[in-house]
């Protein structure tokens, strides 16, 4: 029987102290590093046309009814450009340690950053926009392959440019270590406490909020909505695999075909531990529609909170919804993210 296909082993098996767990945690991280891949060496030369002295570059500035929109540019640690939106509420004066500040990853959409930032954007997507009119600092980037980061001459969602680029580093790694370069921005903006800023995204955005969080000690809050899921019990394990298009880890694959995977994703996710933790799941989502492994895979995080005494800070969720981010949730979803990062 493949290893992914066999009874789910508990999170905390044969762990009684937290030296022992974090004995665990260190060798899941070691796995996980390893498969993010290798990446280029940091580029130390910014350009003066792309970065001025605040480490972004303003490109447009929008006063809007309750905030102001810019559409800024700055570059990741291998040196390419990253275009986002970084919206700033109107009133900022109000907390004078700082405002709070999320950083707003998209979904699996062309548009990117539009579908969150902008009232064109699709029904139960505007979490970016929301935000902002709650009084939170709103950081939106594009993700490689998305919005204005398509490569020329490719359709969206295609990585191939990028792996005959960069063939021993994955989408996944590349992508973590922009948005540990979007952290960067957030944190060096004067109206905000770098103290308090979260994550939240929807889909692809949600796995990548959980990702970020287990990497990136800097990042106090996390929002999933339908970004969690197990190996066990999907159709299609091979999503995270090589595909032609958007491949996530392309030695997944091979991994699958030995049944030898390194990892089950509530591992992962427990890296993230005990960083505030709000996780929505639908059992109608056909995107990820294995509902009684995903629950089982939260189970055990909760068991994990509970074990770091932080259960008051893991927030759970299941509904009879489809892949969406519906209206209830996202004000439970902003809520949470306002007692977690509140001064």
């Amino acid at each position: 029987m493949d290893q992914y296909s066999e009874k789910m082993k508990p999170l905390l098996e044969g762990i009684h102290t937290l030296e022992a767990w974090r004995d665990k945690e260190s060798r899941v991280r070691d796995r996980w590093l390893q498969l993010l891949g290798e990446s280029p060496e940091t580029v130390d030369y910014k350009p003066k046309a792309l970065v001025d002295s605040k480490g972004y570059r303003i490109l447009s500035k929008h006063e809007e009814e309750d905030h102001t929109k810019l559409e800024i540019t700055y570059l990741s640690p291998d040196g390419n450009e990253i275009p986002a939106y970084l919206l700033l509420p109107s009133e900022t004066d109000k907390s004078p340690g700082g405002i709070p500040a999320v950083l707003a990853l998209h979904p699996t959409t062309e548009n990117g950053k539009r579908d969150i930032c902008l009232a064109s954007g699709r029904e139960n997507r505007r979490y970016g926009l929301e935000l902002v009119q709650r009084g939170f600092a709103v950081l939106a980037p594009d993700s490689i392959t998305f919005g204005d980061r398509v490569y020329p001459g490719e359709e969206p969602f295609q990585t191939a440019p990028f792996y005959k680029l960069h063939p021993r580093w994955t989408a996944v790694g590349k992508m973590l270590s922009d948005h540990m370069a979007a952290v960067d921005v957030l944190s060096s903006l004067p109206q905000i406490n770098p103290k308090r800023i979260g994550v939240i995204g929807h889909s692809l955005g949600g796995y990548n909020g959980w990702f970020l969080a287990g990497i990136d000690q800097r990042v106090k809050a996390v929002v999933s909505s339908c970004g969690f899921t197990m190996f066990r019990g999907d159709p299609d394990p091979n999503r995270w695999g090589l595909r032609e298009w958007f491949s996530h880890f392309p030695s997944i694959t091979e991994s699958l075909r030995k049944g030898s995977l390194p990892f089950e994703w509530h591992e992962i996710a427990a890296l993230a531990a005990p960083v505030p933790m709000f996780m929505w799941c639908g059992t109608k989502d056909a995107i990820f529609p294995n509902w009684r492994e995903i629950a089982a895979g939260l189970g055990e995080l909760d068991g994990l909170y509970q074990f770091l005494n932080a259960s008051s800070v893991f927030e759970c969720w299941i509904g009879h919804e489809g892949h969406d981010f519906p209206h209830d949730i996202r004000q439970r979803a902003y809520a949470f993210l306002e007692k977690q990062l509140a001064g």
